[in-house]
Formats: C-alpha cells, structure tokens, sequence
C-alpha cells in the first residue's frame, strides 16, 4: 500500500546497475529524498572459484540488469528515482511498481549476507577430466581421471593410473586439470 517503506526492483540498462546506485544515491542527496528513499542495493552474491588448484573469491550479480530500492512510493520519490539517467523502469503492472513480498526480501538479503564459510564454491573440475595431484604428499604427481566430485566436503575421487585404476581421493584444491 501506498506511503509504506518497501523494496521494489528498478530495471536499468545492461552493466549499468552500479551507475545507476550511485547516481540514484547522488539524487537522494541533491533532491533531499533521504525521508523517503532509504537504500539502493544492488544483488550481488560471492562464489568461490577454484581453477588449476588456486582459489578466488568473486562477486556477481544476482540479478543482472536490475537494482532494487527501498523507499515510501509517491510521486516525488517515483520521479527521482524513474529519471535517474541508466533507469528504464520499475517491475510492475502497467506504470504501477509492485513491491517485494517479505519473503522475497529476506531471501535476497540471506544470500548477500552469506558468511564466507557458506558461500558457494565453483571448480574447473568435473567426471572424465584427467587431473593431477599437485599438493606435497605421498600422491603428489598421481594422475587419473576424476570419478566423482563433492563439493559439500571438498573431495574429488579419481581413478589412479599409478596405482592400476584404485579410487583415491583428496581435497580439489590439491589437484589441477590438465
């Protein structure tokens, strides 16, 4: 309903979504709409991303093309934020913006704030590729084809050419594809 704080998606043109926060955050200030637009986010979620046995962390946007805003809804502040330069409009029906369901909101907003032990990890590796052990140890240097991959406990089984086929398993971050 009209004149409570709720969230609503905002669409922008492609890559333009950070623009658009912080313009939309320099029209806050200048138009003085601070008592009725209250935060500019743009979804991002962290991954881990493992490649030839070295980890990253990196950001990506939940939802391309897309920012969302927290604010009471009239005209003035509708008008501030639809004529930010790089906003095409609001998600809605017509030229009336729907806001976020709570659910939705705390769905967003408990991925963005995932503790970096629970973010969620992306390796290079998958069943049928050839790896090999490059960690120190007593398989450093084995080869074999990867069999299985949990990314639940950081393991990769694969199928020795060493040891004539045995499944041996080690930690993904122990191991490059080649």
């Amino acid at each position: 309903m009209p004149g409570d704080r709720q969230w609503y998606v905002v669409q922008t043109y492609a890559s333009y979504e950070n623009r658009v926060e912080a313009d939309l955050k320099q029209r806050i200030a200048a138009m003085n709409m601070q008592d009725k637009i209250f935060n500019v986010l743009v979804p991002t979620e962290k991954h881990i991303v493992i490649k030839d046995g070295k980890s990253r962390e990196v950001t990506r946007k939940l939802y391309p093309s897309y920012v969302m805003v927290e604010m009471i809804l009239d005209e003035q502040s509708w008008y501030a934020v639809r004529h930010t330069p790089g906003v095409t409009g609001f998600i809605g029906a017509g030229t009336h913006p729907i806001p976020l369901s709570q659910e939705e909101v705390d769905r967003v907003m408990a991925i963005i704030n995932k503790d970096k032990e629970n973010l969620d990890v992306e390796i290079d590796i998958k069943p049928g590729d050839t790896v090999r052990v490059i960690a120190e140890g007593e398989m450093k240097g084995f080869t074999g084809s990867v069999v299985d991959v949990n990314l639940k406990k950081n393991k990769v089984r694969f199928k020795s050419e060493v040891l004539g086929g045995a499944i041996l398993e080690t930690d993904y971050k122990a191991l490059e594809k080649i």
